[in-house]
């Protein structure tokens, strides 16, 4: 049970929280100015050792001391509770002051413009995406180079001539997500939003016309689109009151829309009025035959139901009531529906389920569980298409309708299958392959002959070939062995002098895996290109190692993934790859996390922490938007087992008068998943106790969701910042 103790009118008039001050900074010559007025004519580049000297003070923040929470009998303070009210005249007074002390610092960092413009030539490449065959079609997803989105083509025949179907940056239907395509090729459904929010909006292309129909749907949020007949299903919450971060989403339901018709006609499919923390998901078969949904509590495990498409009236059926496992659909064959599960398999198997007995003791197994984890499934001109990972690196094998293996497929070097698209009843599949520093390339694979060929390689002006890659086991703190990639210029000295950079997640069974533009804005290859080291830990809480490697990284073992972690960045320093002066860490949402947990547990250790829209106060997460989703990992505060445990590692509440690194908090304004006021208090407490030298920092864009920035140019500035920040703290 918590409870709120004296609290009093939010600001009274004497207590504004903010009053607007410029940042000083302390110049070599000794003159003390503000950061805006420190150029003096001249730029830190110019200056040289000059920018060692910057000092900076923080603005004055209010702390209201009065807010106090009871959890189980035990006071908390909330003093930036007020952070909460998120378009308050206060926040947005503490924001621009924030925002004025961020980009006056970066402003004065070498290399920044440099980065800037090394950054442009990484993005200014062509980029296709794996084609989709429709009819007589193939359809393309390319961006040029520079545009903000792909713009969607089709070819009669593979290589044939690119025609613009639809061009999303001339639209005016905002940040696009997902294109569905109906299976007769005649409609795209695509999924959009404004400002990068997790709302999306439904709208439906006439793919003979490139023009969008009158069909608009509104607040989707964590929906498949599923084609059946004249329409498709989609998944929606009520709609909310106003643009509210705090605002919980609960009640998950599942609509079919037939076109032609207005939202408010659509038919509800399925809602559970007794769960409101449960989501719903619904697909259909590749023949149209079964609408398939699966529940879902969080990321571990959930429900499975079917029913004929068709049959508005008809109840579901259960496969699978429970939350314990998790199934997947991969395909069927008339009424056998194939599963890709983990139960009673924690490494992942098929399954064949026939609709007329679909209870546990009749279902089949296809494909036994492996020593490697199956990562995906699909089945398509009657073949499994899997692919596995072996120690976090991509293999594929495929398999006939009673699980033979017909092939095993590995590409080159140590990378990432990313999902094969399909098309019922073709005889080929698309998959695209990355490493961490090869580019994403295309692959057609021929399922009659099981022959494999590149389709299309991007060209790019990075030069893979002067880099390594390989992959270590590391000895955590508990003795269990955890790997790690470590990636470099070859030939590099192993002296202790090479600036680091490490990242890792462990939360939710999130796979950290070989990825050319991992972080979304290049920061690893641009690392790489000024003689830095990149390493990747694949630490437990994630799912590179099926579900007893997440279990044992989750719930009341959730130290163990910080462990790891920092056993790794001890294990570079003692193995002379870096220093802890010259170590970095980044980490994004559960990843932000991880970086906010280990610079508040160990600061000593890294000289430089970047927490991108990161999850920091682990009292109160589930009680903003879609948070609820995620206590199946973490647990909540309301109960007195989980708060322990949580405020432990809770990086808000673990904050104290300590020297911490030099830390850049990434966030936005309009992200409604791991909502900014995490970012809020953590950096107003961490600026109030930093006792060292070293910057605490907020970058806050105003536009942008969770899954980042909408236009190359934000990427691209974003990732300079981010890079010119790292390489100047970490001793370059």
């Amino acid at each position: 049970m918590i409870q709120t103790v004296n609290f009093p009118k939010l600001f009274p008039p004497t207590q504004r929280p903010l009053p607007r001050r410029w940042v000083n900074a302390v110049c070599l010559f000794g003159v003390l100015l503000s950061l805006v007025g420190c150029r003096n004519g001249s730029t830190l580049e110019e200056q040289g050792d000059a920018v060692q000297k910057i000092r900076i003070t923080y603005p004055d923040i209010f702390r209201d001391t009065t807010r106090v929470d009871v959890y189980h009998g035990k006071k908390i303070a909330d003093p930036y509770h007020w952070l909460e009210i998120g378009d308050s005249p206060w926040v947005q007074d503490w924001l621009e002051a924030q925002r004025n002390l961020t980009a006056n610092y970066l402003s004065y960092l070498p290399q920044r413009s440099a980065l800037q413009e090394r950054l442009r030539k990484l993005w200014d490449h062509e980029r296709y995406e794996a084609p989709v065959q429709r009819g007589a079609y193939y359809y393309h997803l390319k961006n040029d180079g520079l545009q903000d989105q792909a713009v969607l083509y089709r070819s009669r025949g593979l290589y044939g001539k690119l025609d613009t179907v639809f061009n999303p940056n001339t639209a005016g239907i905002g940040q696009l997500h997902d294109y569905s395509f109906s299976p007769n090729g005649r409609w795209a459904a695509i999924q959009h939003a404004e400002a990068g929010s997790d709302w999306q909006q439904v709208s439906v292309i006439d793919l003979r016309t490139g023009e969008l129909r009158e069909d608009r749907l509104d607040h989707l949020k964590y929906s498949n689109l599923a084609w059946y007949g004249n329409g498709f299903f989609y998944s929606r919450y009520p709609a909310p009151n106003a643009w509210e971060l705090r605002e919980l989403n609960e009640f998950h339901q599942l609509y079919y829309h037939r076109l032609g018709r207005q939202q408010e006609e659509d038919a509800l499919i399925f809602a559970d009025r007794i769960h409101p923390q449960r989501n719903v998901y619904g697909e259909t078969t590749a023949d149209g035959r079964y609408l398939v949904i699966s529940l879902h509590e969080g990321p571990d495990g959930n429900a499975v139901y079917f029913k004929d498409a068709g049959q508005e009236d008809t109840d579901f059926t259960p496969i699978y009531s429970d939350f314990a496992y998790s199934f997947r659909l991969v395909g069927n064959q008339g009424r056998q529906l194939y599963f890709l599960t983990n139960y009673g398999a924690p490494n992942g198997r098929i399954m064949r389920v026939d609709v007329r007995y679909p209870q546990p003791e009749y279902w089949e197994e296809i494909i036994p569980q492996q020593e490697d984890v199956l990562a995906d499934g699909q089945l398509t001109g009657g073949r499994f298409i899997t692919t596995y990972l072996h120690n976090a690196v991509s293999e594929m094998k495929l398999f006939d309708l009673e699980g033979k293996l017909l092939r095993e497929i590995s590409l080159e070097g140590k990378g990432t299958i990313l999902k094969p698209i399909v098309s019922p009843e073709s005889s080929e599949a698309f998959f695209t392959y990355t490493s961490f520093t090869q580019p994403e390339s295309i692959y057609r694979l021929d399922l009659r002959e099981l022959t494999v060929e590149v389709y299309r390689t991007p060209e790019i002006d990075f030069n893979s070939e002067a880099y390594t890659t390989r992959q270590i086991w590391y000895e955590s703190y508990d003795g269990q062995r955890v790997p790690m990639f470590i990636i470099h210029r070859k030939g590099i000295d192993l002296d202790g002098s090479n600036p680091t950079l490490l990242v890792g997640d462990g939360s939710l069974q999130h796979l950290v895996l070989p990825q050319f533009n991992l972080s979304g804005i290049h920061l690893f290859p641009a690392f790489l290109e000024r003689g830095g080291i990149c390493a990747v830990a694949n630490i437990r809480g994630g799912g590179e190692f099926g579900k007893k490697w997440y279990d044992s990284g989750s719930g009341d073992q959730k130290q163990t993934a910080f462990d790891d972690f920092q056993a790794a960045a001890e294990y570079l320093i003692a193995n002379k790859y870096t220093t802890a002066k010259q170590l970095g860490i980044y980490g994004r949402s559960t990843g932000g996390l991880l970086v906010g947990v280990s610079l508040t547990q160990r600061p000593e250790l890294y000289a430089a922490a970047v927490p991108e829209a990161g999850i920091l106060d682990m009292l109160r997460y589930h009680r903003f938007t879609t948070g609820w989703t995620w206590s199946t990992d973490y647990g909540t505060s309301e109960r007195p087992e989980d708060f322990e445990e949580l405020l432990r590692y809770s990086p808000l509440h673990n904050i104290k008068a300590d020297a911490y690194p030099a830390t850049l908090v990434l966030t936005r304004e309009k992200d409604d998943r791991a909502v900014p006021v995490h970012s809020y208090k953590f950096v107003s407490e961490l600026q109030a106790k930093q006792e060292g030298d070293a910057p605490i920092l907020i970058r806050v864009d105003r536009e942008g969701g969770h899954d980042g920035l909408l236009t190359i140019n934000d990427k691209i500035e974003e990732g300079a910042d981010v890079l010119a920040f790292l390489w100047y703290h970490l001793g370059t």
